[in-house]
């Protein structure tokens, strides 16, 4: 088993900048590839961006490209996605979930284990 629990959630003007943080617990944090999915009200979950186990390889969604960075520290087993240039479409609750493997890193049914959630609102 492995435990996910997010921070860093919040409510911001748009343009402004939050970092998530998602810390592991349970098992070995190198083992698994992580991601970040997001869901907003009346919609599915969608994927955000992803990071292999290293982190020598980080995959995003189109739309945040260039303003989202996600990145891990395998030391403290935390996973972070900064994000930048925030707009009002980006809020929703963001999910943290891990993989054992990279093979469906993409998408939803592709993890193994997923965080409660914390809510990022932009506002206009």
């Amino acid at each position: 088993q492995v435990q996910l629990v997010e921070s860093g959630g919040g409510l911001v003007q748009a343009g402004g900048s939050l970092r998530l943080s998602c810390a592991a617990s349970g098992r070995t944090f190198s083992s698994f590839a992580m991601g970040w999915f997001r869901q907003a009200p009346g919609k599915e979950r969608v994927f955000v961006a992803a990071i292999g186990w290293s982190g020598g390889s980080t995959y995003y969604r189109d739309s945040v490209k260039g303003r989202f960075t996600i990145s891990r520290d395998n030391a403290n087993n935390t996973v972070y996605l900064q994000m930048n240039s925030l707009k009002p479409e980006d809020t929703a609750v963001y999910y943290c979930a891990a993989t054992y493997s990279a093979r469906d890193i993409l998408v939803y049914s592709g993890y193994d284990y997923w965080g409660q959630g914390t809510q990022v609102t932009v506002s206009s």
